[in-house]
This record gives structure tokens, C-alpha cells and sequence, in this order.
């Protein structure tokens, strides 16, 4: 059988703690191993336990968590801090403040949800991010396309330039943008799912990201995507 999915709760309420985990656990393939009440609880949990999704709250006393997301993710910088290989955090937050997106995503969050969230959409977000995909409502990309040009233009790190794709991932890529999952873009472009995964696999490698929310800033933080125009126009009408 396969292993459930496995999910530590961060949270500085008892109560929603107490909550999430009996949602959690009485859902099929899904369990919890742990729960944190701080930002350094979450960060010293994870590291131990190695879950598969860390249910991250944003607002907690001493480190929040959009620094224990950064430490997590290994892009903290900390000599000697290293993160959570191969657990992916979903960000909860009961306020949906553009501060809030972008600095989760920019620390390395695999999705952002809000807690008035139904049940059904929580446990499908654990589910879509343990998966590898991402979070990322049309939405909230949209805000962030406002956000990102206002924002002086950051220079990409060499080689992670969209400069070096085929034109076929630039199509990929700005569709990855605009919060498309796999399924989506192989009917868009007319490919199969697996050649859409190729490609994914392709940009993650070529832009040095870790998932698709960080080829998701790349796309904004680059240009590729701009406040100039929505995102589909850049990827051109399909039949």
C-alpha cells in the first residue's frame, strides 16, 4: 500500500492545531506526525521528523513562519542551518495580504492558502503540494504581477536567464505563470502530460528553481511576465 502522506501542523493556536489534526488524520492516505506552536518549534520539527508537507502558519510569536519556511527550504543562508530536504510547505495565513504571497513564495512556500478555507480544499492542497506541484491560484499570480512592477528589476543569478530556453519552455514557463497545472497546459499546447513534465523538469534545471513557485517569481523577476499585458497574450492565442 502506499504510505500516507505525512504532515506537521504549525501553528500558534492549540485549538486549530487540534483541529487540522483531526481533519487530517481522519482523511484517507493522510497523517500527521507532529505539531509546533512557534516559528523555531516548526523549523526544529521538521528538520527532525522530515515530513512530506509542513502546514505553515504565518503569523507566530519569535521566528514567523515565512523565516522557518526560508530555513526549511535551505535558502536561509545560515552556515550550519540546513533545511528539510524533500518536505514541501503550505503556507496558511488568515490574512490574504499580498506581503504575506510573496514573501511565502520568495521563501520557498510551495502554495498559500487561506484559513477560512473549506475542508475539502485544505486536504486537496496537502495532496497537490506533497505531489510536487503548486498552490498558486490565478489570483493570486495576478497580484502578483502588480507587485512585481512596482518592484525594482532584481538580476538573475548567470545561467538562470530565461535568455537560454527554447521557445517552446518561454510558451511553458508563462503558462506555469499564469497558474496552470500539467493537465491544463499539456491541453493548451496540445501535448501530451508526460512531454508537459519533461519540459517542467527542463525549466526547474535551467532557471536553478526549486518548484513552480519559484518559476513562477523567475517568470515576473525576469520580465517574462509583465504588468504590461496578461500573461496568455504573451503565450500567444492556441487553436
Amino acid at each position: 500500500m502506499t504510505e500516507p502522506i505525512r504532515v506537521l501542523v504549525a501553528d500558534d493556536q492549540a485549538l486549530l492545531r487540534a483541529s487540522f489534526r483531526v481533519l487530517i488524520d481522519t482523511a484517507p492516505g493522510l497523517t500527521t506526525v507532529g505539531e509546533a506552536g512557534t516559528g523555531a518549534e516548526a523549523v526544529e520539527q521538521a528538520r527532525r521528523l522530515r515530513p512530506d508537507v509542513v502546514l505553515m502558519d504565518v503569523r507566530m510569536p519569535g521566528m514567523d513562519g515565512i523565516e522557518a519556511t526560508r530555513q526549511l527550504a535551505g535558502s536561509s543562508g545560515t552556515a550550519g542551518s540546513p533545511g528539510a530536504a524533500g518536505t514541501r510547505i503550505l503556507v496558511l495565513t488568515t490574512f490574504d495580504l499580498d506581503e504575506y504571497v510573496y514573501g511565502a513564495l520568495r521563501a520557498g512556500a510551495a502554495g498559500f492558502l487561506l484559513k477560512d478555507a473549506t475542508p475539502e480544499v485544505l486536504l486537496a492542497g496537502i495532496r497537490t503540494v506533497a505531489a510536487g506541484e503548486s498552490l498558486l491560484a490565478p489570483s493570486v499570480t495576478r497580484r502578483l504581477i502588480a507587485e512585481f512592477a512596482r518592484l525594482p528589476r532584481l538580476h538573475p543569478a548567470p545561467g538562470s536567464s530565461p535568455g537560454n530556453l527554447t521557445d517552446r519552455e518561454r510558451e511553458v514557463l508563462v503558462l506555469v505563470a499564469r497558474g496552470l497545472s500539467n493537465a491544463d497546459i499539456a491541453g493548451y499546447l496540445h501535448l501530451s502530460h508526460g512531454t508537459v513534465k519533461t519540459h517542467i523538469g527542463r525549466l526547474l534545471s535551467k532557471l536553478r528553481a526549486r518548484d513552480r513557485a519559484q518559476l513562477v517569481i523567475c517568470a515576473y523577476e525576469t520580465g517574462l511576465v509583465t504588468a504590461a499585458g496578461p500573461p496568455e497574450d504573451r503565450a500567444g492565442p492556441r487553436p
